[in-house]
């Protein structure tokens, strides 16, 4: 029996190009609803391009691009309006309130207007912004602006997250919760991609993960998937992530820069 169950995202042979600067190489992924996959990679590794192309907001050369089952070079508008999506630098209209921004958020996915006000004093009431949400987002700390990044990003209740660096400047609590959070939705079908530096978090949430470097995805699996590929039983994330990556020579460097 054949399923009807279309991948969350599903990229074919997919190359972006920087001009002389080939960003992503040949890359394809399939990524099925419900997961949280973790995608890692050193800075400049094409992390970043690949969460930009799922989103149409940067365009493939070659290869490509599903959604939820439709093309992110023709329903890139269809696509943003099924996902919710957090930068890792978020760039916020600081000359509104918490709540105004939130509300404009809403209003953009057409959200009624009940509905909208429940979900964001709910998030507001989690992550500890109630009392805050009618100051300027100017004021507000780099946790706090990333806070509202993600309720941003959770207030539609989108069928796939792309979050990247999503527990950034957040205090212990709220990092906790967000971690919950994405379990949670987890069983309710929800997929989340994760972009991360932070190694623990992505080996304790990801049911898969993608290492990508200098533009190509030079592994993919659960822990013990990778653990095989690295030849390290047992050994963490940490461990694995510097062996494929070859930037496993710490102790060289350490003893370079003390001499």
């Amino acid at each position: 029996m054949t399923s009807n169950i279309v991948p969350s995202v599903e990229l074919k042979n997919v190359t972006k190009r920087y001009d002389e600067i080939v960003a992503v190489k040949n890359v394809s992924l399939t990524i099925e609803q419900g997961e949280i996959f973790g995608l890692l990679g050193p800075n400049g590794s094409g992390k970043s391009t690949t969460l930009k192309m799922l989103l149409g907001l940067v365009q493939p050369e070659e290869g490509t691009v599903m959604v939820l089952g439709l093309d992110a070079k023709t329903d890139s508008v269809a696509i943003k309006r099924l996902v919710g999506y957090a930068p890792e630098a978020p760039r916020i209209y600081e000359f509104l309130t918490g709540i105004e921004f939130l509300d404009f958020i809403g209003d953009l996915y057409g959200m009624q207007t009940e509905e909208k006000r429940s979900r964001i004093n709910e998030y507001l009431k989690a992550l500890q912004m109630d009392g805050r949400e009618g100051d300027m987002i100017s004021s507000y700390s780099e946790g706090m602006k990333q806070k509202i990044a993600l309720i941003a990003a959770f207030l539609h209740k989108p069928k796939l997250l792309i979050l990247d660096e999503p527990l950034n400047a957040l205090d212990p609590r709220s990092a906790r919760i967000v971690k919950d959070f994405l379990q949670q939705v987890k069983l309710q079908g929800v997929t989340t991609i994760m972009s991360t530096h932070i190694l623990e978090i992505a080996q304790a949430l990801s049911d898969r993960i993608g290492i990508m470097y200098q533009g190509e995805l030079l592994a993919l699996g659960n822990m013990d998937e990778l653990r095989r590929m690295a030849q390290l039983p047992g050994s963490g994330l940490e461990d694995i992530f510097l062996k494929l990556t070859g930037t496993g020579d710490i102790k060289a460097v350490v003893e370079e820069l003390v001499k």
